[in-house]
């Protein structure tokens, strides 16, 4: 994909979130900025308290921006939103969650939970369309409409999260915030999920956040991925060119803690630990600096040329 070609979907410049007030407050993102095009899934990666679900969900609006902005084709969401704008953006950009127990109301059935947005929006003609509408949808991740009269306490994790997919989907969005969608399913569900999001991404033309702690995961389903490490930036690249030219040390890190299949590799394999006394930022301040390719990595000016060394040779 030729970067000139790409569209600007979802926008976030300078971004800030922090909770709590005073003494007691923790910047939980700081100065944040980066594009979604329309069409690709983008990965945000880091460890658990990196602050990538909290970007989530201040997309969604549930976290409030205390400093930057976000935009989306062009407009801002970020801040308060006239009522029409605000009905707009929910409709258009949906979250798939982590937990697809505590994400569904276990008193509702399943019609109503995927019915839920439908009514909201009126998204229907009448009540034929709306029946058609949702059996379509529970068809299209894998269940059947029999199962529409149940509720969530009566099926498995991976079929409670195809139904969090569904009631997504219903909404025909152009966007979704995918939070690590799969980490509470069995290793034997993940794929068949994964692949649930990619038909539909081929099919309704969908672009994803996809947020994750697991690299070998995203590398699957992304086409660029943003490290991120206790709410900064760390580096930025298209997927293969992340895997093939890790460059921050905290990239390297979670490169190697992916598992080899191979047990004897395995157990003689090196463990790289990221640790912030690898940096000297006391006489040089550091900054994501785009080094080419499309590729950024936030370091002081000294590493980014050693940086574009190894990248580029030299």
């Amino acid at each position: 994909m030729e970067t000139t070609k790409k569209e600007v979907l979802l926008s976030i410049q300078n971004l800030d979130v922090v909770f709590g007030r005073g003494k007691k407050s923790f910047k939980a993102v700081s100065d944040v900025s980066f594009d979604i095009y329309k069409g690709e899934t983008l990965s945000l990666v880091g460890e658990s308290g990196s602050g990538k679900t909290t970007i989530g969900r201040a997309i969604m609006r549930i976290n409030p921006c205390s400093a930057g902005a976000i935009y989306y084709n062009g407009e801002k969401i970020s801040g308060k939103l006239s009522r029409k704008a605000d009905r707009e953006v929910i409709r258009k950009i949906q979250m798939i969650f982590q937990d697809p127990a505590a994400s569904l109301n276990e008193r509702a059935t399943i019609e109503y939970i995927i019915s839920e947005g439908l009514y909201n929006f009126h998204l229907y003609k009448d009540e034929r369309d709306r029946i058609a509408k949702i059996e379509k949808v529970i068809r299209d991740v894998g269940l059947l409409p029999e199962h529409l009269t149940r509720y969530p306490h009566e099926f498995s994790g991976g079929q409670r999260q195809r139904v969090g997919i569904a009631r997504s989907i219903v909404m025909e969005p152009e966007f979704i915030v995918a939070d690590e969608p799969i980490s509470a399913l069995d290793v034997s569900i993940r794929a068949q999920v994964l692949n649930l999001l990619k038909k539909f991404q081929n099919e309704r033309g969908l672009t994803y956040l996809f947020i994750a702690h697991d690299l070998s995961i995203v590398r699957f389903i992304s086409d660029r991925i943003v490290v991120i490490y206790k709410g900064r930036i760390m580096e930025i690249a298209e997927t293969e060119e992340l895997f093939s030219y890790p460059l921050h040390p905290y990239t390297k890190s979670l490169i190697s803690a992916i598992p080899i299949p191979d047990p004897i590799i395995e157990k003689s394999k090196r463990l790289f630990v990221y640790s912030t006394d690898l940096h000297d930022y006391s006489t040089e301040q550091p900054a994501l600096v785009d080094i080419g390719n499309g590729h950024m990595v936030y370091g002081s000016p000294s590493e980014i040329e050693k940086y574009k060394a190894i990248r580029f040779g030299g």
